[in-house]
């Protein structure tokens, strides 16, 4: 593949779950956004902001920033800081923005607002914008793309794309804690598939998200040339701090409510180790994404497309281990 040259940024679910995704209906569907799609001029690769919000993540927003900054440059990356205590949003490589408690109209409401209307401003500088967690690590597949740019490049039209979702697992018994000196997929071998996780996470229109970025105002499918490991359950130490900072802000906060932040931290890390128990390696398949299964994981809600399937604890016990394919050892 001939490498462009960059472009500067410049100064509640249907009752059939298989339900094909719909497009709209006609250019006046107010879903319909294509028109506000934007490209880069002819030969160039898009611009593309990432984007995140954080609040005491320790050493994973680190890892975080590193793995988008060798994507689309450090300049353009980043961190809505929302109070943190820990130092780790100190002497990031790229743009920090400090905001106040989010007490407004609550901690979810108010972080989609903040979010979407960051992504907006964003968006008329630049060609796409992907928003995600501090442990969310979207990478193309390298079968398929050079880079997240090229990806972005080879999607023209799209209004949003959603990602292929890996819950990272550490093998307790053979894999010893994440080292920093090392690519997070060279030290872990396997993963489950989480569908709920197929978020938008990567849009080039000003649709809002909502129900936590799972779902966006405008239609979008699964990509299976793009994909998402997400690092909650990659490392049993780093479960259990996380975990007790979540639960600490839904106990004190009420945060995130219904979710898997309602539950204590030793509740999270007995998962680990009730799914990693006994593993027959020789029974685990690598992953390979099924288009027709990711078809039916976007489903329709009035006017906002979302991510179905079960939560993160149902899916961590009933979707089958899987290997991480190879070829991402050294990507994330």
């Amino acid at each position: 593949m001939a490498l462009l040259r960059r472009r500067s940024s410049g100064s509640a679910d249907p009752s059939d779950p298989s339900r094909p995704l719909p497009a709209p209906e006609d250019p006046a569907d107010p879903a319909d956004l294509s028109h506000l799609v934007s490209a880069a001029p002819e030969g160039q690769l898009p611009s593309v902001a990432v984007m995140t919000m954080a609040r005491d993540e320790g050493a994973m927003l680190g890892r975080w920033v590193r793995h988008y900054a060798a994507q689309v440059g450090a300049e353009h990356v980043y961190v809505v800081d929302d109070q943190t205590t820990d130092g780790s949003t100190d002497d990031l490589a790229g743009p920090v923005l400090r905001i106040p408690p989010l007490r407004k109209r609550g901690f979810e409401p108010s972080r989609m607002e903040v979010m979407a209307g960051l992504s907006a401003g964003l968006l008329a500088a630049y060609d796409a914008v992907v928003f995600c967690d501090t442990d969310e690590f979207i990478v193309p597949d390298p079968d398929h793309h050079a880079s997240l740019l090229h990806y972005v490049a080879a999607r023209p039209g799209r209004q949003a794309v959603g990602v292929t979702a890996l819950n990272v697992v550490h093998d307790v018994s053979r894999e010893g804690p994440l080292r920093d000196d090392a690519p997070v997929l060279s030290q872990r071998a396997l993963a489950k598939f989480a569908p709920l996780m197929c978020k938008p996470s990567l849009k080039w229109v000003p649709a809002r998200w909502a129900h936590a970025s799972h779902g966006i105002e405008c239609p979008y499918a699964v990509d299976p040339e793009l994909f998402m490991f997400h690092l909650k359950f990659a490392d049993r130490d780093h479960l259990a701090d996380a975990a007790a900072k979540r639960h600490a802000a839904f106990r004190d906060d009420g945060r995130a409510a219904r979710t898997s932040w309602e539950r204590p931290a030793d509740e999270m890390v007995d998962l680990l180790d009730e799914i990693t128990a006994d593993i027959d390696l020789e029974q685990v398949e690598r992953f390979r994404p099924r288009p027709a299964r990711l078809e039916r994981i976007v489903q329709r809600q009035g006017a906002m497309w979302r991510a179905t399937g079960a939560g993160q604890v149902q899916a961590m016990r009933s979707q089958p281990l899987v290997r991480v394919p190879r070829r991402f050892r050294d990507l994330v």
